[in-house]
């Protein structure tokens, strides 16, 4: 047990799942649940740290956290290197399981927005209401082959060059502002130096964004049907900065596909992330309007 929370308990647990252990965290609610379910948050590749910021603004839910297969704490026994989002559905359908409290709300950011996206296909009781922010999918775009070349080259960058290589073109990548049409192809690679990233290449080609193993991610394609006829409510989030961009737009694509709008969120893809952090966000507003949504249900 460690303190968290503004010193409440958060618990750490594991449970084994079909070639996997899976470490989660439970942080209780300060003053009891108030009629909530809990609120389990879920990201790609992101494990359970990065949402603690935004855990923190929420001391009236209990919030369940976890490492997703390979990441974090958890760790994969099924001799596989690629992040699909299926597997990692079931892992988090076992993981509600255990919890042992009927259908739970969600929080799911970018990966993690299509695992819950898959685990709602497949098991639509777990989740009463799922806010699914920024699901990069790129197959459902009007541009589809453009934005899965663009992606492409992203990963030929990590792979014949390294992090800072990659890195710089994902940032080039996902900044581009509209469809990925032939100006967008002309450009020069983009210096690694002017994101601040390492010229070097340390060898490594395990990154688990920029390698082969996001392939799946982002290559999935979701059932739109069953998510239509699931009880969950699915909402789609979109942070405010990203209209236009990658997952701005892929994120308008899935609530068009679903009949519904977009809910915009303060800040960026990653805006519940703690000010301090390398990628700071508003993780106080951010928390105050997912629980407006999440509050619209009752």
């Amino acid at each position: 047990m460690i303190a968290d929370r503004d010193g409440s308990d958060m618990e750490t647990y594991s449970i084994d799942t079909a070639g996997a252990e899976i470490v989660y965290d439970i942080a209780d609610a300060h003053n009891g649940e108030n009629g909530h379910p809990p609120l389990v948050m879920i990201g790609q590749p992101m494990d359970a740290s990065g949402f603690r910021a935004l855990a923190s603004y929420l001391p009236d839910r209990t919030v369940v956290t976890y490492d997703p297969r390979g990441l974090g704490r958890s760790r994969r026994s099924d001799g596989e290197v690629t992040n699909m989002p299926t597997v990692q559905a079931e892992d988090v359908h076992a993981l509600i399981t255990a919890l042992g409290t009927g259908p739970v709300d969600m929080f799911a950011s970018s990966g993690g927005a299509v695992t819950a996206l898959a685990l709602v296909a497949a098991h639509p009781g777990d989740v009463r209401t799922l806010v699914a922010h920024e699901p990069p999918l790129p197959g459902i775009l009007p541009d589809a082959e453009g934005a899965e070349r663009a992606l492409a080259a992203v990963h030929d960058a990590y792979d014949s060059r390294g992090f800072g290589s990659g890195m710089a073109a994902f940032i080039a990548m996902t900044s581009w502002r509209g469809e990925f049409t032939d100006d967008y192809f002309a450009l020069p690679a983009p210096d690694p130096a002017m994101f601040g990233m390492p010229a070097g290449d340390d060898g490594s080609r395990d990154d688990p964004l920029l390698s082969q193993r996001s392939i799946a991610v982002t290559g999935y394609r979701p059932n739109i049907d069953a998510l239509k006829a699931a009880s969950t409510r699915i909402v789609i989030g979109v942070g405010e900065e990203s209209e236009g961009i990658f997952t701005g737009r892929t994120s308008a694509a899935v609530a068009q596909l679903l009949g519904t709008e977009a809910v915009v969120f303060p800040s960026h893809h990653g805006g519940f992330a703690a000010e301090d952090s390398g990628y700071p966000g508003q993780p106080e507003a951010f928390a105050g309007r997912l629980r407006e949504v999440l509050d619209e249900r009752r």
